[in-house]
């Protein structure tokens, strides 16, 4: 049977594989690292983030474990969690194409109140952008208050 003019065999789609031992960066430059419970996972997470998000990331993990020495790490859906084991989630990371964003799950509740809104009544964010320079002392602050307050079951 021949074919009809003018129509072809759908190319197939060209799926791109990360160079070996590097992990997939889905949209935005977010790593997609499996979901697991503690500090490896964590920092393989921060490890993978695209060039200067890395830095970044390592800079916010030390500052939490800094505040909160205690702090129970995972990722899930391709973010780092902080929180206190058996108390839920109070934060986690994310990188988009130009920051990386700091979710604060109880941030109406800090003082000052971070400054990137949400749709979720609580939740506040605090975008972090290639070359800005991070207000450590407030971000201590707000890891610290947040630690505190009624963590998130997911």
């Amino acid at each position: 049977m021949a074919k009809a003019p003018g129509k072809s065999k759908a190319a197939k789609p060209v799926t791109a594989k990360p160079a070996p031992g590097r992990p997939v960066l889905l949209s935005g430059g977010n790593p997609q690292i499996a979901k697991a419970y503690g500090d490896a996972p964590v920092q393989a997470y921060i490890a993978a983030m695209p060039g200067w998000k890395s830095d970044v990331g390592r800079r916010l993990d030390a500052l939490i474990v800094g505040a909160v020495p205690s702090v129970y790490k995972a990722v899930k859906w391709n973010s780092p969690f902080y929180g206190i084991e058996g108390e839920g989630w109070f934060l986690s990371l994310h990188c988009f194409t130009r920051y990386v964003k700091v979710a604060f799950f109880r941030g109406m509740s800090l003082d000052p109140i971070p400054p990137g809104g949400s749709r979720q009544k609580e939740v506040r964010y605090l975008d972090i952008h290639e070359g800005e320079e991070i207000d450590e002392a407030r971000f201590v602050s707000w890891v610290k208050q947040a630690s505190k307050l009624p963590g998130e079951k997911m």
